[in-house]
């Protein structure tokens, strides 16, 4: 279970805080889901979950003009008493007396922004999915090679920050070295960071550690990048039998997302560089819908068939 403070979150989207004398010391979002609270405003509070951000727009602001008195007190007593994270009240409307009673009594924030409701939902869904994703830290390099993010993976001494210093060299961008912080966005989509300790440095055996943004400049850094291939880096064996088609793509997991990964053999000569460069541009090529090993594999069908 991952947590933002709710601090964090204010400053964030820009929120106004709309009582200040409650503290926002220790309060955590821990939900990356939020609530209109419709239903609960008509009194229906079964399977209510009180870990949400609440939001309260034009129509749930309309209806509760229309309650009487007694009962929108009573509404937003019990609303309030669930102890929710914080309440956000879209397009600038103006607090109710009651909100801001009930909000002291049971020491829940209430914030306000000039967005509306439907806008504000999906910034603020989008950017707690990021923050309260599942993640993990990996060994390897990770770099942006003609858009693609490729993860590069393998022994230690293999020659991972070589090959990432060689592709810097030609006009690629470095986002991690050493060790990756991977986030699982969603069943699709693993973003790939770099912890803040080590950003913009490689290791390089003999050498010692070298910054990247001063000596080859911003445009060779990346401050996270979505994790597009896998390639695996490994010494050469000699008893193994290696892949000469690629028809079948294999996959490498990462926290339940499967990535395609290709493992390369290496053996004196092999230029590491190039050949990521050429898994990167074939891996965009697969998406947009070619693939070269299936159209020679038909090709040699056609010429077998006669």
């Amino acid at each position: 279970m991952y947590s933002v403070p709710i601090e964090k979150f204010v400053k964030e989207f820009n929120l106004e805080n709309m009582i200040p004398e409650i503290s926002l010391n220790g309060k955590m979002l821990t939900s990356s889901d939020v609530n209109r609270p419709a239903l609960q405003l008509a009194g229906y509070f079964d399977y209510f979950e009180n870990d949400m951000v609440q939001i309260i727009g034009k129509v749930e602001n309309s209806y509760l003009e229309r309650l009487e008195p007694m009962f929108r007190e009573d509404v937003l007593r019990k609303l309030f008493s669930f102890g929710f994270p914080c309440l956000v009240i879209c397009n600038n409307i103006e607090m109710f007396p009651e909100i801001e009673i009930f909000a002291k009594e049971f020491d829940v924030p209430v914030f306000r922004t000039e967005n509306s409701e439907s806008d504000f939902v999906g910034e603020i869904n989008r950017w707690l999915k990021g923050e309260l994703a599942q993640r993990i830290t990996i060994h390897g390099v990770l770099v942006d090679i003609y858009g693609e993010g490729i993860l590069i993976i393998g022994d230690s001494g293999v020659g991972k920050s070589e090959a990432a210093l060689e592709l810097i060299k030609r006009g690629h961008r470095l986002v991690a070295d050493d060790a990756v912080e991977i986030k699982r966005i969603d069943h699709e989509t693993l973003i790939g960071t770099c912890p803040e300790l080590i950003r913009y440095f490689i290791e390089l055996r003999g050498i010692g550690i070298i910054d990247v943004r001063e000596l080859f400049g911003v445009g060779s850094i990346k401050q996270s990048q979505t994790i597009d291939l896998v390639v695996k880096l490994e010494l050469w064996d000699d008893e193994k039998i290696y892949d000469r088609m690629g028809i079948e793509d294999e996959y490498y997991e990462i926290l339940g997302n499967k990535v395609v990964c290709n493992a390369i053999p290496l053996r004196e000569g092999r230029n590491i560089a190039v050949i990521c460069e050429a898994a990167a541009i074939n891996c965009r090529q697969k998406k947009l819908g070619y693939n070269a090993a299936q159209v020679l594999s038909q090709r040699l069908q056609k010429t077998i068939d006669g």
